[in-house]
């Protein structure tokens, strides 16, 4: 199992314990680098058309559940769409 597999499945199991590094990680690995990096949101690109970007924040090197939830939906839809 890869370290993204790992990090997805702690992000399912439990999306309040996830570190920003890791979410960076897991983005980055998906969507390419981020868009915005030096304020304390870091946005990504998704591929599809209507509400294109995620954003991930930064709150004491761990990531916002809300946002880890957000990040997992647009992951399974880029599945479904790839598939």
């Amino acid at each position: 199992m890869s370290k993204i597999d790992q990090i997805l499945e702690q992000m399912r199991q439990s999306p309040n314990g996830i570190r920003f590094a890791d979410l960076c990680w897991v983005c980055d690995h998906f969507f390419g680098e981020a868009r915005q990096r030096k304020s304390s949101h870091r946005v990504y690109k998704t591929p599809w058309q209507g509400d294109p970007r995620s954003y991930i924040q930064n709150a004491k090197g761990k990531a916002k559940s809300y946002q880890v939830k957000q990040i997992l939906k647009a992951i399974e839809r880029l599945d479904y769409e790839n598939n």
